[in-house]
């Protein structure tokens, strides 16, 4: 069973940085694609940006220049570097795994994001 647990979320002003981590346990079959979702009040849960095992990224527009997502293989750990923060990136944001054999898909607990203006 995958296990994931966030880290790094906290309350910032607008324009500062924030390091997201998620460590990625018991994936002891393939991971297919790694990513952040995000969900505000209120809102339905939305991308933030995600990574396929072959490393292309997708992000949303709304993050495009701003966010940045890696990985560590060694450490099992996806980050998400979010720079030039705005009040609009509020939310609650949640590590995200899938496997495609079979499809089985893998969410964190979340950890609040709270970007003050």
């Amino acid at each position: 069973q995958v296990q994931l647990v966030e880290s790094g979320g906290g309350l910032v002003q607008a324009g500062g940085s924030l390091r997201l981590s998620c460590v990625v346990s018991g994936s002891g079959l393939r991971i297919n694609v790694m990513g952040w979702y995000r969900q505000a009040p209120g809102e339905q849960r939305e991308l933030v940006a995600v990574m396929n095992s072959g490393g292309t990224t997708t992000y949303a527009d709304s993050v495009k220049g701003r966010f940045t997502v890696s990985r560590d293989n060694a450490k099992n750990t996806l980050y998400l570097q979010m720079n030039s923060l705005e009040p609009e990136d509020t939310a609650v944001y949640y590590c995200y795994c899938k496997r495609f054999v079979p499809v089985t898909e893998y969410w964190g607990q979340g950890t609040q994001v709270t970007v003050s203006s």
